[in-house]
């Protein structure tokens, strides 16, 4: 019998870690995979395995071992972006407004190349309004899993059938191009407060009824709640004209009032019967919270990009005491810093000492596959071993 060595291709490899998820259950702490030829023998405690293969080369493989994260949401086209960490209310005028010229597919397509580099799962991607040019960019690329949510603005009422007929005529010449295993195509209410009432309702229920997935940012900062509870505050301040009508009571179809909150309006109109996923919540009550439990929405957080703009902090553990599906995404470069979201994992878990880093790793493997139906793959006896679950 040939004698084993070090440099022998089919000695077992004992990599551990400090959090192990398989793609299946939950995750574990210690964990551990022998790995023999290129191939998973074995998953489990490091102390277990080192019984069952004690002549196992061990080796630390990193933090996490898991199958890729997924970024569940981000904005490709602003791929070209500087990153900039201001207060939202200069980071916008001082940031985003400025640049706008470099929204382009071109800059989608460079996003696109930095998370095919970064060896991710799958994205969740918005596509700006205006440039409809990245979803043709994007959609064909065999690289690239996941959703590509075409972006829709309006706040006017009496001009949404006409933009909601652009908007489907779009959506489905679009889909008619999608191939099986690569992107499918999406669409994203911006937030509540930029669309109208009747154009969220047609939008979200076209949706429902074509099965085509739903992402909005919601509750990302804390002027959300002035705007809704007195239709004032600094959101409205800063409106850029005409962009908004005259009343913020015209947008959404009511009066303003004590107690309404961006989640509470969508839910009472219907639009959480969709089960669009929401993205940011960080701003928001415990109401809130049930209401997203109740109507099976999923929630996407964006740990660096809330922190970066001086948002708030998630209320993770009460969203998953609730039993909400969470998922990470970095949102853009611009104020995410990167489209790692590998990153946005280290950075929870310092923002979230009291939550067990192993939910947090499973929300950046499973939530986000199921943001985006889409499957992760299994790290399990059998299986090829892929050095992309080095974390």
């Amino acid at each position: 019998m040939a004698r084993m060595t070090h440099s022998d291709p089919h000695t077992p490899r004992l990599l551990t870690c400090d959090v192990l998820y398989t793609g299946m259950g939950g995750a574990q702490s210690p964990g551990a995979v022998v790995v023999v030829g290129g191939t998973v023998a074995a998953t489990g405690h490091p102390d277990t395995l080192r019984a069952a293969y004690p002549h196992a080369r061990e080796e630390r493989a990193g933090s996490v071992i898991a199958p890729p994260p997924v970024n569940a949401h981000t904005h490709l086209d602003m791929s070209t972006y500087e990153f900039t960490a201001l207060p939202y209310f200069r980071w916008i005028p001082e940031v985003v407004v400025p640049q706008r010229e470099k929204r382009s597919a071109e800059a989608a397509r460079h996003g696109a190349d930095s998370l095919a580099g970064l060896g991710a799962g799958g994205v969740g991607d918005i596509v700006y309004m205006h440039a409809p040019d990245v979803m043709d960019t994007l959609l064909p690329r065999e690289d690239l899993s996941g959703v590509l949510y075409y972006e829709v603005l309006g706040t006017f009422p009496e001009k949404a059938d006409e933009i909601f007929r652009t908007v489907r005529e779009r959506i489905e010449g679009w889909r008619a191009v999608e191939r099986p295993g690569g992107p499918r195509v999406g669409l994203s209410p911006h937030t509540p407060h930029t669309v109208s009432h009747r154009l969220m309702r047609l939008l979200c229920d076209y949706a429902a009824g074509e099965g085509i997935p739903l992402q909005i940012h919601v509750a990302e900062h804390p002027a959300e709640h002035d705007l809704y509870t007195r239709g004032g505050g600094p959101i409205w301040d800063n409106r850029l004209a005409p962009f908004y009508p005259d009343t913020f009571a015209e947008v959404i179809g009511r009066a303003p009032g004590e107690g309404l909150t961006p989640v509470r309006y969508l839910d009472e109109l219907g639009v959480l019967n969709a089960k669009p996923t929401l993205i940011h919540m960080v701003n928001v009550t415990p109401d809130d919270i049930a209401r997203v439990a109740r109507a099976g929405s999923a929630v996407v957080t964006c740990p660096r990009s809330n922190h970066h703009l001086d948002c708030g902090v998630f209320p993770w553990a009460a969203f998953a005491a609730a039993g909400v599906e969470v998922a990470l995404g970095t949102d853009s470069v611009a104020s995410g810093g990167s489209l790692d979201v590998r990153e946005d994992v280290a950075f929870a878990q310092r923002l979230h000492p009291g939550l067990d880093p192993r939910v947090i790793v499973r929300a950046a493997v499973k939530g986000g596959h199921r943001v985006l139906g889409t499957r992760a793959p299994f790290i399990r006896r059998g299986e090829t071993w892929d050095d992309r679950y080095r974390w």
